[in-house]
């Protein structure tokens, strides 16, 4: 069941927020900063490539690889191809891993390896494996981990992972917003030294700040009326999430909060980008888990019943609305099967900056839709 007072009440959320998953996404901004630093100590901001690797390969476990594989690569177009390289194992636990460079990767490809854990066994041995074919090897992890000695042994570049205290109160959710941003600023950070995208420090600085304004716009002091986050977490509350994304950045924004909601609330949902959503899920809208499926649903007595999920579509959108959009028949689509819609679209500005805030207020929507469910 879902306890929906505890959107308003902030003492209460506090208290529900077992994970720090609130604070995480109240301190994405500075995270970043610290990140951000990291990297800078490191030596990043010194690199002097020879220039493009021709292929980027990331390795990581869970969510935090999957996300900063598509981060990277959508934001990298076309420069070189972002690929993350999947794990095999009998179970999703730090000892059963196991990563393999595919056959063709050599002394012109960089590996990045991103770990909130960097206890891996199996990536320890992907940087042998890197050093053996001469790629170049860099990886984000905590600053005392085991993997920090493998690539230094593979003459790699090690950058320490910004971490908080809370992190280590109970184990970090791949979704988590606090682990996203800690490492996905450093590579950030090294893409732009080696040409694949851009993302200086002052862009990275902006990054900051936008997180810092979302979080002021939806953190847990705010009231739901006023707070997007909330408001869409109350929204989504025992519906079936349909995201539909339109734009190039609003891709990975979309599928990292399909993830965020299953893993940190529990809650299934769905993810295509537009127009080809408008096909992908026409039947789906207008089947059982559409609104208007039930001709007797708004007068029929369901106290007795149980809840049924419905479909919500949530419309996401990285640029500001004119010129060439299929957002119009989305949401004739949606209407039509009387299934409501929920919109965002961020503020104006760099195509960094937009993404960040979409994915700040959708994490900060998925923690409170796991708050006020109790996951």
């Amino acid at each position: 069941m879902l306890d929906e007072s505890l959107l308003d009440a902030p003492e209460r959320l506090t208290e529900a927020d077992r994970r720090g998953l609130l604070r995480g996404a109240a301190e994405a901004g500075a995270r970043v900063r610290t990140a951000a630093r990291h990297a800078a100590e490191a030596g990043v901001g010194n690199l002097k490539p020879d220039g493009r690797p021709r292929a980027v390969l990331i390795a990581g476990p869970g969510a935090a690889a999957t996300h900063a594989a598509d981060l990277l690569g959508t934001l990298a177009g076309a420069g070189s191809p972002v690929t993350r390289l999947a794990p095999t194992g009998v179970a999703p636990a730090a000892g059963a891993l196991r990563w393999e460079l595919p056959g063709w990767a050599g002394s012109v490809d960089l590996l990045l390896i991103a770990t909130p854990d960097g206890a891996e066994p199996g990536l320890a041995l992907l940087a042998e494996q890197a050093y053996r074919r001469g790629c170049t090897v860099v990886a984000v992890a905590p600053a005392r981990s085991p993997l920090n000695d493998a690539v230094s042994a593979s003459r790699g570049l090690f950058i320490p992972m910004a971490t908080a205290p809370y992190d280590h109160d109970e184990p970090l959710a791949g979704a988590a917003p606090g682990v996203l941003w800690a490492l996905l600023t450093p590579l950030l950070a090294l893409l732009d030294r080696t040409g694949l995208l851009e993302a200086p420090p002052e862009a990275v600085g902006k990054v900051a700040d936008r997180l810092d304004a979302v979080a002021e716009r939806c953190g847990p002091a705010i009231v739901t009326h006023s707070n997007p986050a909330k408001t869409l977490a109350s929204e989504l509350a025992e519906s079936l999430p349909v995201v539909w994304t339109e734009g190039t950045s609003a891709g990975p924004a979309g599928r990292r909060f399909a993830a965020a909601l299953a893993e940190l609330s529990g809650t299934p949902a769905v993810v295509a980008e537009l127009p080809e959503a408008l096909a992908a899920h026409s039947a789906l809208l207008a089947g059982r888990l559409a609104a208007g499926a039930d001709p007797d649903d708004f007068f029929r007595d369901r106290v007795e019943e149980p809840a049924v999920l419905r479909a919500r579509v949530v419309l996401l959108r990285d640029r500001p609305s004119g010129g060439l959009t299929a957002a119009p028949n989305a949401r004739d689509l949606a209407l039509g099967h009387d299934t409501p819609i929920s919109e965002l679209e961020p503020e104006e500005g760099a195509e960094l900056e937009t993404l960040a805030e979409l994915i700040a207020i959708t994490d900060f929507a998925a923690v409170y839709l796991a708050l006020v469910s109790g996951a």
